[in-house]
């Protein structure tokens, strides 16, 4: 994979030298850098600030409407839909947002966005404390909050290379996780408490207030410090023209594919530790809110590795995905409370670094007028498809019980993953090495002969295709 930033790593039309010049790069050791260098950026530490509390807002108000969910309708499946609904929108109009997060400038589009998120949590605050709240005002809440993320998600994504500049991308997109996995820590805690003391209204409420950080640190940043890219023109094709690019370059289709499985059949946590808290150990919300608190821990863990190693590898992504899934399938079948409780620990870690390894490998390979369509297939695919396996998965875990829908997902996941370890090995000319270091791919070996007389001399790799040694990374 290639680890360069922005247009200088897009892998565009390649020649000679250039391929030559990629291959020494991967084969050259790489440095750890900084895990907080990026904080060293003004305008950065603003956005991260601000993002920090909304983002302990949002995963209050995450596990209080699931909670608030599963106490209205006592079904797992219904939890299923309302996930399924708040994501439904990046299935159906994601490619859209990704066009206009092209086209329009970042930084006034994000205050669009994130007063309209603040907004969508007091109006189920003021519907819940009010005591008429029903299940089809949380489900329309849900799909509300998910067409605004449809715009806020790309554009949020593309606005971190222009606030850190295109050195500082992994990094920066590893602390947003570790960022979004600190508030994942607080967040479920303090919900936890107001549920079990005041009810789920307090948590929308709070919520929908916090959204003041984060517009209060856009408005404050110094815009000539930013690195703005030229927002593009309104032309026609620019839809097909985004899946046209993202198509011919392996090193960003294979991630997408990947993590499009994992986030579709893998990550379905508010179903399954829903579930496990009611059916199997008869908890309450404070059970539920710890288990949402392990995995955080373990996906804060995993984020901040993943700012201390600085680059993004392939081979990192697809080891992460097998180990997660086959940590999701040991963990369905836990015999006690605390196997359970522990287990999620690193579940969280590889799943995070799942995420954060193929977002800031698909970021650095992507040309930066191209990055908003990109990065929006990019989450209309990871959590796009949560309305497909939200439901299934629900069904699964109400028909047969927690356990077998867990290890429903872990199934799926671990087959997506190996398939696709496959499939970039073959493309990588890569094959499966088994020594006392473990199981690896390494390049497969080529045999070199003279050509004879009425051989041609073998052609160049057509341009734009990935050189191998960009794949083995």
């Amino acid at each position: 994979m290639s680890t360069g930033t922005g247009a200088d790593s897009a892998p565009g039309h390649i020649s000679t030298p250039t391929t030559a010049a990629t291959a020494q790069a991967v084969a050259a050791p790489a440095g750890k850098s900084s895990m907080f260098s990026s904080l060293r950026i003004r305008n950065y530490r603003l956005f991260a600030t601000g993002q920090v509390v909304s983002n302990t807002g949002t995963w209050m108000q995450r596990i209080a409407q699931d909670w608030l969910v599963l106490s209205l309708t006592g079904s797992a499946s219904a939890v299923g839909i309302t996930i399924a609904l708040q994501f439904l929108p990046m299935l159906m109009f994601g490619l859209y947002g990704g066009v206009l997060a092209d086209r329009l400038p970042k930084r006034p589009l994000l205050l669009a966005t994130q007063s309209a998120m603040g907004l969508t949590g007091i109006a189920l605050a003021a519907l819940t404390l009010a005591g008429h709240v029903q299940v089809w005002h949380v489900y329309l809440a849900a799909f509300a909050l998910g067409l605004v993320t449809v715009v806020d998600n790309p554009a949020r994504q593309t606005f971190v290379p222009e606030m850190v500049g295109k050195d500082q991308v992994a990094n920066a997109v590893s602390l947003n996780s570790a960022n979004f996995q600190s508030a994942r820590l607080v967040g479920p805690a303090i919900a936890g408490v107001l549920i079990t003391a005041f009810g789920s209204g307090w948590a929308f409420l709070l919520n929908g207030l916090s959204f003041a950080a984060p517009i209060a640190g856009l408005l404050m940043m110094r815009t000539h410090e930013l690195h703005p890219v030229e927002p593009r023109p309104r032309a026609k094709g620019q839809l097909r023209e985004g899946l046209r690019y993202v198509a011919g370059r392996p090193e960003l289709i294979w991630p997408i594919v990947l993590v499009g499985f994992i986030g579709t059949f893998g990550f379905n946590f508010p179903i399954w530790l829903s579930a496990y808290v009611s059916d199997v150990f008869h908890g309450d919300a404070g059970t539920y809110g710890l288990f949402n608190t392990l995995i955080a821990v373990g996906s804060l863990a995993g984020a901040l590795l993943a700012a201390r190693r600085g680059q993004s590898r392939l081979r990192v992504l697809v080891a992460a995905a097998v180990l997660f899934s086959v940590l999701l399938l040991v963990t369905a079948f836990a015999p006690g409370f605390w196997l359970f409780a522990a287990l999620l620990v690193p579940i969280g870690i590889f799943g995070l670094t799942v995420n954060v390894t193929a977002n800031s490998s698909v970021q650095m390979a992507t040309d930066p007028e191209m990055r908003g369509r990109v990065m929006a297939l990019f989450m209309m695919v990871f959590t796009g498809g949560t309305p497909l396996g939200a439901p299934l998965l629900g069904w699964i875990t109400d028909t047969y019980g927690a356990r077998i829908g867990m290890a429903a997902g872990g199934v799926i996941s671990l087959a997506a993953s190996v398939a696709i370890a496959v499939v970039l090995a073959r493309v990588g000319n890569l094959r499966l090495s088994v020594n006392r270091h473990g199981v690896t791919f390494v390049p497969a070996a080529i045999k070199h002969r003279r050509p004879s007389e009425d051989e041609e001399p073998q052609a160049q790799a057509p341009t734009g295709a990935p050189h191998p040694a960009t794949l083995a990374a």
